[in-house]
């Protein structure tokens, strides 16, 4: 998706103020095979998760009522300077579930017409005596800058921003997605600090926009380990009706990067491919995203860009002090995005299906239905295709050119979001079954 213009950001902007008119806290989800789905709570929002409830199993904790994932960090390279990484999916099942990070299978299809999208890395074999258990370091062929200022200065009515541009832009043959020379196997590996320290994790000059802390371990006494890691914010969002956290690290187009606080990766907007989904040769999952939904710091109706530019401090730089941000991003300021399929759905196909990499079906929500009040709180993805097909007379896509209303689907969008658990229920089931003809391939 290229750099949206400013025809796009004035009709865009005058389908979003219709927001501002939005009343009640009704539900639109009619069409055949379709049920009224209720907005969804977020879950459990203050403590430590429980480790049942990670997928990602490597993941030392996540702080609910810090809004973090502590993650491993790993030690690496790139042009000679130091760079730390974390390890979130892999595309072989056996490597996954050794390294505790999610399988996602369709990884393994990320380079098809887009070589750029994969970086080949190697491997330094340290000596027994300089390293007799950990990490080896991986030598990248490219890291992210994170020295430029991320800019979101919010529009009229939040969304569209008036101006932005990406806190982190990738590096020349940076891609967060990896693979050893030698080895066809894909894993998703970002980026998230360089250097030696110390870490600016305020205004993140030599970190990734969403590392709120990091601490480096020293040497290992003797029959141990010290560990390395990173807190990083996470995302709330929905899968199969229940909450579900993720990370976000990069995105293939600058806005989506600014809006995510992730790394702009150019590489990855070609990564295959658009609209594919379940399809052959495709690396992508949908996900679907809101232009226009209720606004309000304690709405439960609240979803989408108006929202996360008007009550999730998107504006702002992300800090753990910070905790007007932090406060609101616990009570659900966040884009409150649906994702398609899930590694816990009890289908294997579905569970299978899973990848980081995501591709936005954005919805637009008409006037009538933001008059009525219907513009609510979606958390199931064969609800949202059913009512997409079924009633577009309250539920549109969007065209990127001119922010006008498009028929429903790909909008050639595509974030690397890594999922993390589940704070309530794990996803199994769709809510809804598919209404005909609402999605392909048929389920």
């Amino acid at each position: 998706m290229k750099i949206l213009t400013r025809r796009w950001w004035l009709a865009t902007a005058a389908a979003a103020a219709v927001v501002a008119s939005a009343v009640g806290a009704t539900v639109a989800s009619a069409g055949a095979g379709a049920t009224t789905a209720k907005p969804g709570g977020l879950g459990q929002s203050s403590g430590l998760l429980p480790r049942d409830h990670l997928t990602l199993e490597s993941a030392i904790q996540v702080n609910l009522s810090k809004e973090t994932v502590r993650l491993p960090l790993y030690p690496g390279t790139a042009n000679g300077k130091k760079v730390w990484y974390v390890l979130l999916d892999a595309s072989d099942p056996g490597l996954a579930h050794d390294l505790g990070v999610n399988y996602a299978p369709k990884l393994a299809n990320i380079a098809i017409g887009d070589p750029a999208a994969v970086q080949t890395v190697t491997l330094t074999n340290p000596t027994p005596a300089a390293n007799p258990f950990g990490p080896g370091v991986v030598n990248f062929a490219g890291a992210p800058n994170f020295s430029p200022a991320r800019v979101l200065v919010p529009g009229p009515n939040g969304f569209p921003p008036a101006k932005f541009a990406p806190g982190a832009v990738a590096g020349p043959g940076y891609s967060p997605f990896i693979r050893f020379a030698g080895s066809s196997v894909v894993y998703n590996a970002p980026i998230v600090a360089t250097g030696n320290g110390p870490f600016d994790v305020v205004h993140h000059t030599n970190t990734e926009d969403r590392v709120l802390g990091i601490h480096i371990a020293g040497p290992s006494k003797p029959g141990q380990f010290a560990e390395s890691w990173a807190d990083m914010l996470f995302v709330k969002g929905f899968d199969a009706g229940q909450p579900i956290l993720y990370l976000s690290t990069d995105a293939g187009q600058p806005l989506t990067a600014v809006l995510e606080r992730s790394v702009y990766v150019p590489a990855l907007n070609t990564a295959a491919f658009n609209g594919g989904d379940d399809f052959l040769g495709s690396a992508r999952e949908r996900l679907f995203g809101f232009i226009n939904g209720q606004t309000g710091a304690t709405n439960p109706n609240a979803q989408g860009f108006v929202h996360l530019i008007k009550d999730g401090f998107a504006a702002d730089d992300a800090s753990a002090g910070n905790t007007a941000m932090i406060n609101a991003l616990r009570h659900g300021g966040d884009l409150l995005n649906v994702f398609g399929d899930f590694p816990t759905l009890a289908d294997p196909r579905h569970a299978d299906a899973y990848s980081p990499l995501w591709d936005a079906q954005l919805g637009l929500w008409t006037p009538k239905a933001v008059k009525e009040g219907l513009n609510t709180r979606q958390i199931d993805e064969n609800v949202v295709f059913n009512l997409a097909a079924t009633r577009p007379d309250l539920l549109t896509g969007v065209n990127p050119a001119t922010g006008q209303p498009a028929p429903y689907g790909s909008v050639g969008v595509d974030i690397n979001c890594a999922v993390i658990g589940f704070t309530a229920h794990a996803p199994t089931a769709n809510l809804a079954p598919p209404a005909p003809h609402s999605q392909f391939p048929p389920r």
